[in-house]
């Protein structure tokens, strides 16, 4: 099996264990702490996805040249010199946004949020306590990318999963066990934040090789690299203020309970990027390999096979949700009530979201050249319609018009990037892109989930048999979807022939 193969497994398989763990205890949080205090922890999710922006791209920069380095681009004294600037950058932003959100805490917990059962006193030492917990998974996330960059997914999988698994289960035992407030859960956050820090350095010093020379803080790895990180710091600009302002505005129009509401749907709809990550950090560090050494066809090869593997996973789960949001929620929840006020913003989130994760491999494809400015213009312009268009739709059609805002800009942001990203570096496969990698796999997908519709449950039943018709569902989707995919097919044709050849031969 191929390094990607395994990267591709392990990111499955560990994805899949941090999505079960990251929604298994949301119902439990929401039990223990209320609604109105889950959505202050969909606020810490969206704070910490705003702050990203201090990053200023170095995270995927780092992630680039770690790549780089494993096909021999660079030495190791000039990486582990790059590693230690960022680390010293990083250590300054993260000070810079602990005491910037010390001193917001009481502006957000007594100017900014709509409360009606939590204290301003309660909220802003939440607030103080998320502000260090953001910090260091900010850290987090430099040496999260450099193990990615050096395609040592599968250990990186193993430490996620052991410390997402503390992190969430943890929580759980806390709010139980010691003390159900807010604080006591972001003071967990905290705790596992600094263990997982401490882990995952020890991981990359240990693969990095030892020099003789002290790594050291480099101006010259530093400005190497700024063309790159400095696109990439814009496009994170725009592509935070596209996936997070609509949460931003919404916190301050909306009660907190509201927004827990929305922040729920959100965070379920999120599924998808979650089962497309583990392609991506597969896929991306062999793509840059390949386009440093301008191998287009096998390139080409693999941007195919990558773009069929997303629509094969998220047209399924995207539709599934999109489909049947009240019976997933009900089957996740045992909750009527929660799947009542979160359906119908999950199915319009969920649609929107599965047609911006087809542009993921199209976009990586272009980090993979070092090309950032054309994500930039795309994000610049459809900030531009965005962000004025929420003032105008939510107070005529709320929160409904809100998503569904979301889904309009997912169709005419992807028509404008798709096209020029494949003018320029792949000219003659867009329509093949469009037709082989995306429109037969979701045409066989579409076909399911109507077809599903004859022997959906009624009303709210048992949770076990939406479980049983989801997971039917699901598999038929995934199954039809591959049946489809040209380039998936014959690799899947190929896996049961193998496998009943070697069951036969076992038999006799």
């Amino acid at each position: 099996m191929s390094k990607i193969k395994y990267n591709l497994v392990a990111n499955y398989v560990g994805q899949f264990w941090c999505a079960v763990m990251g929604l298994a205890f949301i119902p439990y949080y929401i039990d223990y702490l209320g609604m109105e205090a889950y959505g202050l922890i969909g606020f810490f999710a969206m704070m910490q996805a705003w702050l990203v922006l201090l990053d200023m791209g170095m995270t995927p920069t780092l992630n680039r040249e770690m790549a780089r380095y494993t096909s021999g681009v660079h030495g190791v004294q000039y990486i582990k010199d790059l590693l230690k600037t960022l680390k010293v950058i990083y250590l300054a932003i993260s000070v810079f946004i602990i005491i910037s959100m010390w001193f917001a805490s009481n502006y957000f917990a007594s100017g900014w949020f709509k409360l009606e059962k939590l204290t301003v006193d309660v909220v802003s030492q939440a607030i103080i306590i998320m502000a260090i917990v953001i910090a260091l998974r900010l850290i987090e996330g430099l040496y999260r990318s450099s193990l990615l960059g050096l395609q040592r997914q599968v250990w990186f999988n193993i430490i996620n999963t052991a410390l997402t698994t503390l992190r969430h289960a943890g929580a759980f035992a806390i709010l139980v066990w010691v003390s159900p407030t807010i604080e006591a859960f972001f003071l967990w956050q905290g705790f596992v934040s600094v263990l997982s820090v401490f882990i995952l350095a020890i991981s990359v010093n240990q693969i990095l090789p030892k020099t003789t020379i002290k790594s050291k803080f480099s101006r010259e790895a530093l400005s190497s690299v700024w063309k790159f990180a400095g696109g990439m710091m814009i496009f994170t600009v725009f592509a935070i203020i596209l996936t997070q302002v609509d949460k931003l505005l919404l916190s301050k129009f909306l009660t907190l309970e509201m927004f827990g509401y929305y922040t729920l749907s959100a965070t379920v709809a999120a599924v998808l990027y979650m089962a497309i990550g583990p392609i991506t950090q597969a896929i991306y560090p062999r793509m840059v390999e390949l386009s440093s050494s301008e191998n287009v066809v096998d390139l080409t090869l693999l941007y195919h096979k990558g773009a069929q593997l997303v629509t094969i996973v998220t047209a399924p789960i995207g539709l599934l949700l999109a489909f049947y949001a009240d019976g997933v929620i009900f089957m996740w929840s045992g909750n009527q009530s929660l799947a009542e006020n979160t359906a119908p913003i999950l199915s319009v989130l969920a649609l929107g979201n599965f047609l911006g994760g087809l542009r993921w491999m199209p976009h990586d494809c272009q980090l993979s050249h070092g090309w950032t400015s054309l994500t930039v213009k795309s994000n610049m312009a459809a900030v531009i319609v965005f962000v004025p268009s929420i003032f105008i739709i939510y107070p005529l059609y709320g929160v409904i018009g809100v998503a569904w805002l979301w889904v309009a800009l997912n169709i005419g942001h992807g028509i404008f990037e798709i096209h020029f990203m494949h003018k320029r570096l792949i000219s003659t496969e867009k329509w093949s892109w469009l037709y082989r990698d995306v429109f037969l796999p979701s045409v066989g997908t579409i076909g399911v989930m109507l077809l599903a519709q004859l022997l959906q449950p009624e009303n709210y039943q048992d949770r076990w048999y939406w479980f049983v018709f989801l997971l039917i569902t699901g598999c038929s989707a995934i199954l039809v979807s591959s049946i489809f995919s040209d380039k998936i097919r014959p690799m899947l044709i190929l896996r049961m022939q193998t496998y009943f050849i070697g069951s036969a031969r076992k038999s006799t």
